[in-house]
């Protein structure tokens, strides 16, 4: 059994729900049973949309360097980064370490596809996220279309992320559905929830159907990735 990795706090809380995922779907009777897990959970971290947006990237990605290699100095086998925008930075982290790292992005757009046969995917996003073209990016590896919200609807996420979850708010689910609807509209067959803070919306609120959780896909992908058994 392999040992698994954290770089987190970005959102605290979304990383604390990811690792309650973890222990939740992984198949296990007994304590001893469950996956060895390090979690660091760097809340210090500069925002990864600013870094991005303004190009002032160097402070994060040396923290990003010694969280990494921090992880592989323990002995873990496998890292996941329960952040989407950071995966912007993804090749450049993983060169900081040699421990593979789940690429959360590219298992979402996979999963969107594989099992829901998606061609038109919606994004809902950080500004970094959607501007950067992380999803974009892996949406077109796979010959499908890549929707993100009007500027308008994009305002309505960053402040669901923003000023709601990451401030300690319970998310404004009328500004989620208004964002949810249009993407529908516009054809999209899945709505990738591509950030964290969304995740947690929509464990403690809901989401419709048609949204697809990155996070789900991480924790999945990090159970089997250990070596592990996921439970559904």
């Amino acid at each position: 059994m392999g040992k698994l990795g954290v770089i987190g706090g970005m959102g605290p809380e979304a990383t604390a729900f990811f690792y309650e995922e973890v222990i939740k779907h992984t198949e296990a009777s007994r304590d001893q049973e469950h996956l060895d897990v390090v979690i660091i959970s760097q809340a210090s971290m500069p925002d990864r949309t600013h870094a991005i947006l303004t190009g002032k990237s160097e402070r994060l990605l040396q923290v990003m360097r010694d969280d990494a290699q921090a992880l592989e100095t323990l002995g873990c086998t496998c890292i996941a980064i329960p952040c989407n925008t950071s995966h912007y930075f993804y090749d450049t982290i993983q060169g900081f370490t040699s421990v593979p790292i789940v690429h959360m992005p590219r298992e979402a757009v996979l999963e969107a596809v594989r099992a829901r046969g998606a061609r038109r995917v919606g994004i809902m996003g950080t500004d970094g996220t959607v501007q950067s073209g992380v999803y974009a990016r892996e949406c077109e590896a796979l010959d499908v279309e890549c929707v993100v919200p009007s500027p308008e609807r994009q305002k309505d996420v960053m402040s669901i992320i923003y000023d709601d979850v990451k401030a300690g708010h319970p998310a404004d689910m009328a500004k989620f559905g208004l964002v949810v609807d249009e993407l529908v509209r516009r054809g999209c067959d899945a709505v990738i929830l591509a950030c964290t803070e969304l995740s947690v919306a929509r464990r403690r609120q809901g989401a419709p159907d048609v949204c697809l959780d990155a996070m789900d896909v991480l924790v999945r992908e990090s159970i089997v990735r250990s070596g592990k058994l996921y439970r559904p």
